[in-house]
């Protein structure tokens, strides 16, 4: 299995819109963040999690020829604006590309893209959708996908669990319930906002916290926003932890 980085970003991305801070105006191609999203490559599977509003870039640049599912943690702007994108994947593949998040995400989706889902529009050119409430662990083709309850400010959302694999982002609370859920990992990708406080993001001291009490052989930071440069922050970090960048793929 390989994951790949689609976008590491925050929900501005960065550079951000007018800015001309250090970060955003640095030359360095990982301080170049799409909204978040990672894409999982196994067994002739592409599955992704959550659909950023910068999707059809993101795929461009990976050579996306083929798409499987889509997996949501929840459902803001910056997760799932991509997803009508997805239709040029149903037009190749001629089959409903399934999806799948809680029911709060699906309720919210199907209302944002009620055009997809009403089969009332008469002119073609709408891709066709297949959801999936996810009410506990699920398979995709042979890859468990274990969701991990997780809280956005005071918002409940689904980080997930895949092989020995977790996936949080978007996270500022991890109830006691769910650390069981992340026993044994080798690899931990979790969202490190910024410095300073957030109400509905880990700060990267809150993030490194998690990663000593968690334990994965590595860790990787993602969700960053223009506060941290990716040079600077990852000198300072330990060897086991990295920021994520995008395009950035791990082997497994």
């Amino acid at each position: 299995m390989k994951l790949h980085f689609l976008g590491t970003g925050t929900s501005t991305g960065v550079p951000i819109l007018a800015c001309q801070c250090e970060v955003c105006t640095s030359s360095d191609l990982r301080d170049k963040r799409t909204r978040p999203s990672i894409l999982l490559d196994y067994d002739g599977r592409r599955v992704l999690v959550d659909t950023s509003p910068d999707f059809r870039i993101q795929a461009m640049r990976e050579g996306l020829t083929r798409l499987d599912a889509a997996v949501f943690t929840h459902a803001h702007a910056d997760h799932i604006l991509g997803l009508d994108d997805t239709r040029v994947y149903y037009f190749r593949q001629q089959a409903p590309i399934p999806i799948y998040g809680d029911a709060r995400c699906m309720a919210t989706i199907r209302s944002t893209f009620a055009y997809i889902f009403n089969g009332d529009y008469a002119y073609g050119g709408v891709g066709r959708l297949d959801p999936h409430v996810v009410e506990g662990p699920f398979d995709l083709w042979g890859l468990n996908m274990i969701p991990v309850p997780l809280l956005h400010g005071n918002l409940p959302i689904l980080g997930y669990r895949f092989r020995d694999t977790a996936y949080l982002t978007d996270v500022s609370e991890i109830p006691e319930s769910s650390f069981p859920l992340l026993e044994g990992l080798q690899t931990l990708i979790i969202d490190a906002l910024r410095i300073k406080p957030h109400p509905t993001h880990f700060t990267l001291t809150q993030a490194l916290a998690m990663v000593e009490r968690v334990k994965p052989r590595r860790a990787f930071f993602t969700h960053i926003a223009h506060d941290l440069g990716h040079e600077s922050t990852n000198s300072a970090l330990p060897g086991h932890v990295q920021l994520a960048y995008d395009g950035l793929e791990l082997d497994f």
